[in-house]
């Protein structure tokens, strides 16, 4: 099977640090090595972001880099928190024929990188998981996967550090047992027992390169125990911990939420109206965490060791990071968010949302739909980010569905989308 050749700083995303030179006629030179990390070509756009003394560069929507698959919506949990148990959808496992199919059009897309196993059901249960994993490996793709860690058996375990799975990701919403049977209604030592079957796998197996992180939605269920999850992280031997907030499906995940107020804080404010606090390296308890908080709450400018304390509103990571996904039907969605149709829950609105499909990958190649002038103008209109402000405003009707907004944004709307705002994360 042709196999692709992937940098190594491609693999795990190190840190990249270059000096930008400006050439006689006011030009910025970009060092090869950025270039190449970006798959920039001529013509492409970068923007440029000024702060006092620090530029800022992003890349537009440019190329495919991330495929997240979807290979089953078959799950054998019933997480109350999950999107699942609102839906209409039925269950079903990406065919491996489908699979197959996918894996020969992201053969002819140069800039594809990364694979992720994903979606709204559990990736272990599709049963030739292991060898879908070793087929994209033997690509060139770096492979995650995110699990809820109840079917990663020392079986399991072992077939996925064989099959070369670069980075696990595992769901523990809680870190005690009692708050973990109660978002999971499973047994969080089942899990504990699986992440040291893990490791004794990638002990089995020489040269095995797989890292493992913690996903922990947070609510006001379960907020409490965020202070212990740098120690469950490691006692299972994770390297990253990423927390993302509830996204509410039902009217009881939307009492739920520790965004309300997060909202409406908005980027830095104007030093007319409340100056910039720029704090240095410091002890934080619950004294000065306190005043921190206080400043944030108010809408003030901080910046800590001379970092904004502050998320990118109205941003699309999987726009601006070349991410496309690819459900178990093989309709291709431009994001998690509208891979599925679901109910969820804004400002006291229903919302109502429609999933949005750029084409299937048994009628067109992948790169054929990428490329597609409706989702190259979906993705310009979504890096401009020209829609309504929703998550801010007080709603009105619009904000029952995504279909459109008060300024006339045609389907699909992500003015609500709390992916955008930087509230929701995945991996």
């Amino acid at each position: 099977m042709p196999t692709r050749n992937v940098p190594a700083s491609h693999k795990k995303h190190a840190p990249l640090q270059a000096t930008v030179q400006v050439d006689p006629a006011g030009h910025l030179t970009l060092p090869p090595a950025v270039t190449a990390s970006w798959h920039l070509r001529p013509g492409d756009r970068l923007s440029l972001a000024l702060n006092g003394r620090h530029m800022t560069v992003t890349r537009g929507p440019l190329h495919l880099v991330k495929l997240y698959v979807e290979p089953t919506t078959v799950c054998n949990l019933n997480c109350r928190t999950c999107m699942r148990n609102t839906w209409e959808t039925p269950d079903g496992h990406m065919a491996f024929e489908r699979y197959e199919r996918l894996l020969a059009q992201a053969r002819a897309i140069p800039t594809l990188e990364r694979l992720a196993f994903g979606g709204f059901g559990e990736p272990l249960a599709h049963p030739r998981l292991p060898e879908m994993v070793a087929r994209a490996k033997a690509q060139g793709l770096v492979v995650e996967l995110v699990t809820n860690g109840t079917l990663l058996d020392p079986d399991m375990a072992l077939a996925l550090v064989r099959a070369g799975l670069d980075q696990l990701w595992v769901s523990i919403d809680g870190v005690t047992p009692e708050t973990y049977n109660d978002v999971r209604g499973e047994r969080l030592q089942i899990v504990l027992d699986h992440l040291r079957d893990l490791r004794r796998a990638r002990r089995r197996v020489s040269g095995s390169n797989l890292e493992l992180g913690l996903v922990f939605v947070a609510m006001k269920h379960n907020a409490g125990e965020l202070a212990q999850l740098p120690r469950l992280a490691g006692q299972v031997g994770a390297r990253q911990v990423m927390v993302t907030n509830v996204l509410p499906y039902t009217c009881e995940m939307a009492e739920e939420m520790l965004y309300e107020r997060a909202l409406f804080l908005s980027g830095p404010v104007p030093s007319s109206v409340c100056p910039q606090i720029i704090l240095p390296n410091m002890d934080w308890d619950q004294e000065t965490g306190a005043i921190l908080v206080e400043q944030l709450s108010r809408g003030a400018a901080v910046r800590l060791m001379d970092q904004p304390l502050r998320w990118s509103r109205d941003t699309c990571r999987f726009i601006a990071q070349g991410c496309a996904v690819v459900g178990w039907d093989g309709q291709v969605a431009p994001c998690l968010g509208l891979l599925h149709p679901y109910t969820t829950y804004l400002h006291g609105y229903e919302r109502h949302i429609r999933a949005y499909s750029l084409g299937h990958i048994d009628a067109r190649p992948l790169d054929d739909i990428w490329s597609d002038p409706e989702y190259v103008a979906f993705r310009e209109r979504v890096d401009a980010f020209k829609f309504a402000p929703c998550t801010i405003c007080g709603g009105c009707d619009d904000l029952e569905s995504n279909e459109t907004d008060c300024v006339g944004s045609p389907f699909p709307a992500c003015g609500g989308c709390l992916w955008a705002q930087g509230v929701i994360q995945c991996p």
